[in-house]
Formats: C-alpha cells, sequence, structure tokens
C-alpha cells in the first residue's frame, strides 16, 4: 500500500521540472480521457515522464497487488524507467525484472507486490508462466517502444502476456517510430494517437562526412577523434565484431573508452554506461542498442563508424545528439568508394587535419560494496569520501547508488589512495569494500 501518495505538481517540483513540454501535456490530458493513446514522439522528448504522471493517478493506493504493467523491449529501458518513476517519488512501490540477472533476485523484490511492474516480455512471461502474483488487478498495460518490440521479435511473448491480462481498460502504447502496425492482440481499438514526429523541434544538428582513403577506416575513426577532442560522443558500429576491433585499436592508441552490445553481459553493460555517465570515458563504441532506451546524458556528437542499414537506425543513432534545442554533429565515416544511402542527405564534407588539444582523462570509478538495502545514501557516501578521504567537494564526482552497490566518479590522481584509505570502511552498520572498478 502506498504510504504517501503526491499530486502532480509535487511530482514536478522534485524532479525539478518547471513545466511539461507540449507532447507531455497533451498526453496527460488524452491519457486520462481515452481508453487508448499511442504516443508517437521522437528519442529524447520525455515519453516516461508523459505516460507515468497519468498512469500514478490510475492507481488504487489501498489496493496490495500489481496493478500496471509496462512491456519494454530491452533491459536498460526496463531499469530507465524504473529510475524515473522511483525519483518521481509517488509512494507507489515500482520493480523492473529483465533477462540478464538472477531470477532469485526478482523473486525477492516482487514478493511484496509492486503496483507497477515493468520488464522484458520473456520475463514478464516467465512470472506470468510460474504465478508469482495474481493478474487479476493489472488494468493499465504500457507498451513502450513498442516498434522495438516487435522489431526484436518479441510478438509471441506480449501475445502470451496481453492474454493473460483480462481486465485491461487502460492501453497506451509509445513509439519513436510512424510505421509501427498494431498487432490485434493488442486490443487497441480506435486509439487517440498523439504524433509529435513530424513537428519541427528546434534541434541544431549538423551531419558532417568524413572519407576514409582506405577501406579500413580505424586511423581515420582516431584522426576525427582527435579532431573533435575532449568531448562525450557515441561511435556506432552495425556489428559486435566491429565493436571488439576498433576497441582493440584505441586500446592500443591508448585512447580511453568503454563498450555496449547485446553480447555484454548485463553487468558489463550496467557499468560501461555509468563510466560514460560519469565521465571515466568519454567515448562509448556501441551498437545500435545504444540508440534509445539507454539512460545517458546529451551528446555533444555521434559517429556513425558503420552506415546504418534502414533509416530508422540513422535516425535513432542521431537522436542521441542536438535534442530539442541543444547543438550535436552527427559525423558519418565513409570509404571513398562507398556509397551513402539515399536516406543521408545535406551532408557536408569536412577537413579534420585540425586536431584539439589533448586533454588527459580526469576521472576514475570506484566500486563500493554497499548500497540502497544497506540503508546507505549519497550523503554517507559524500561524508566518507569527505572526511576519511579528505576529498574537497569539488574532487567528488558523480554517485550512482543501486540496491546492493555504488559507484563513485574520483579524480584518477587520487584513485589508488582513496582505496587505500577507505577499503574495508564501515558505511552505516556494514563494513564495505573500495576497489576500481
Amino acid at each position: 500500500m502506498a504510504n504517501s501518495i503526491k499530486n502532480q505538481q509535487d511530482i514536478l517540483e522534485k524532479l525539478n521540472i518547471e513545466a511539461l513540454n507540449p507532447m507531455q501535456l497533451e498526453a496527460v490530458s488524452v491519457i486520462e480521457a481515452n481508453t487508448n493513446t499511442m504516443i508517437l514522439s521522437p528519442t529524447g522528448t520525455g515519453k516516461t515522464l508523459a505516460f507515468s504522471l497519468p498512469l500514478l493517478d490510475l492507481l488504487d493506493p489501498e489496493s496490495d497487488e500489481v496493478q500496471a504493467l509496462i512491456l519494454v523491449p530491452s533491459r536498460e529501458l526496463a531499469i530507465q524507467i524504473e529510475q524515473v518513476i522511483r525519483s518521481m517519488g509517488s509512494g507507489y512501490k515500482v520493480n523492473a525484472v529483465y533477462g540478464g540477472r538472477p531470477m532469485s533476485k526478482d523473486k525477492i523484490e516482487i514478493k511484496h507486490n509492486p503496483a507497477i511492474l515493468i520488464g522484458t516480455p520473456g520475463r514478464i512471461l516467465d512470472h506470468f508462466t510460474s504465478d508469482r502474483f495474481s493478474k487479476s488487478s493489472i488494468k493499465t498495460l504500457v507498451l513502450d517502444e513498442f516498434d522495438k518490440s516487435l522489431e526484436d521479435g518479441f510478438e509471441e511473448e506480449m501475445k502470451a502476456i496481453i492474454g493473460e491480462i483480462p481486465n485491461i481498460n487502460k492501453r497506451i502504447l509509445t513509439s519513436a517510430t510512424k510505421a509501427v502496425t498494431v498487432p490485434g492482440f493488442v486490443r487497441l481499438d480506435t486509439p487517440y494517437t498523439i504524433n509529435y514526429l513530424s513537428e519541427k523541434t528546434p534541434s541544431e544538428l549538423t551531419i558532417k562526412t568524413v572519407v576514409s582513403p582506405d577501406k579500413n577506416k580505424l586511423k581515420t575513426l582516431l584522426e576525427l577523434l582527435k579532431h573533435i577532442g575532449n568531448e562525450p560522443g557515441i561511435v556506432f558500429c552495425n556489428l559486435r565484431d566491429s565493436i571488439d576491433e576498433v576497441s582493440r585499436f584505441l586500446d592500443r592508441n591508448k585512447v580511453n573508452h568503454t563498450c555496449f552490445s547485446g553480447g555484454m553481459e548485463q553487468k558489463d553493460r550496467e557499468r560501461a554506461l555509468i563510466k560514460f555517465r560519469n565521465g571515466t570515458s568519454q567515448i562509448l563504441i556501441a551498437t545500435d542498442l545504444a540508440a534509445r532506451g539507454i539512460d545517458i546524458p546529451e551528446m555533444a556528437y555521434i559517429i556513425h563508424y558503420e552506415l546504418p542499414k534502414h533509416e530508422e537506425e540513422f535516425i535513432h543513432r542521431n537522436g542521441r545528439t542536438a535534442r530539442v534545442e541543444a547543438q550535436g554533429t552527427a559525423y558519418i565515416l565513409k570509404w571513398e568508394k562507398e556509397l551513402l544511402p539515399e536516406f543521408i542527405k545535406n551532408s557536408n564534407g569536412i577537413n579534420i587535419s585540425k586536431k584539439a588539444p589533448v586533454t588527459p582523462q580526469i576521472w576514475e570509478t570506484l566500486f563500493i560494496s554497499g548500497g540502497r538495502k544497506d540503508k546507505i545514501s549519497k550523503g554517507d557516501i559524500a561524508g566518507l569520501f569527505i572526511k576519511e578521504g579528505g576529498l574537497e567537494k569539488d574532487q567528488l564526482g558523480t554517485i550512482e547508488l543501486k540496491p546492493d552497490c555504488a559507484f563513485v566518479a574520483v579524480p584518477l590522481t587520487l584513485a589508488d589512495t582513496l582505496v587505500d584509505k577507505l577499503n574495508n570502511s564501515r558505511l552505516k552498520k556494514k563494513k564495505v569494500r573500495v576497489t576500481i572498478l
């Protein structure tokens, strides 16, 4: 049961949001008034908040059952939505379940039913099949990034899940793509469609082409990174093997980076994003998995190291930079004999011979073996590093607190000293290990 249910204004104040954007305002009123809603809006426009606010109003604070189900195509999106809804401080329990982590963890978390359950179709179906909770109170169904779920082959699982929740009276679908056909089993009869895909957002995306004289584009990629300089960005590849090849090359040339692909263990994927978010690593080499549904900040640039096969991939990759009113650049790296796809237009060739000043890595990430479940807060961690570790406040970087561990960005030059000082310290009642990630 929810303890202190907050209203919408309280939630926006907690999130430091002065006002909703037009898409979010429309979504809130439409979802409240309609049985079925389809939200079509570009990546990065705040769709999670758009459906979460009205979703909270649909919940019964007296109920101890699962009341809303949010299905998503990737683990990262499940984690991101869970974090957004938790940060709203609504008073309702929310949990995310997904493949790639122990089932035992799921069982512990959902033993006390969350009001909102988020998950990937395969893992949700596992819980449904094992009858781990009652499905009779699930009245609201959200299919987020629905087009991607269909693309990734989740149709059969979604059909089975929806077949087991007969009391749905509100359906919300979101997509960043127009060309989405909704199968009959979703029962999305006469939805109200909110379409912001054709809206000309005041985005300042510049597309630039960099020509490689060699078919192997690695040397040109290195030259481009030196030209761009000390800015966070994503290098997109089509294949996991390409990521490995680029990573080995950048290692040899002492370029700090992290990798992100579906072939990695979930824990390693999460840690790669943590290091990218906190500035330990400024370059993320990734497949299209990173084009949407992951929680990373605004990028100054992205690089198409390998050309996307389809226009949708091109759009989603570019959506990682130049969001809303920000400026950003999408670099297209092509071999001189390679033809650009028809959907890549308005691209200007550039000279990358001029190099930006070289700035060395500033941050290192430390791992702490205690988290939220140990009643440890970010304030506790900050206190440990400042009082016991001797750090100044402005030397303490981003702190990310997880249920069973935490990650702290600290100056690279002080990382080893801090580990020596703080390993085996006490945080609350727990003795914690502190190591370099």
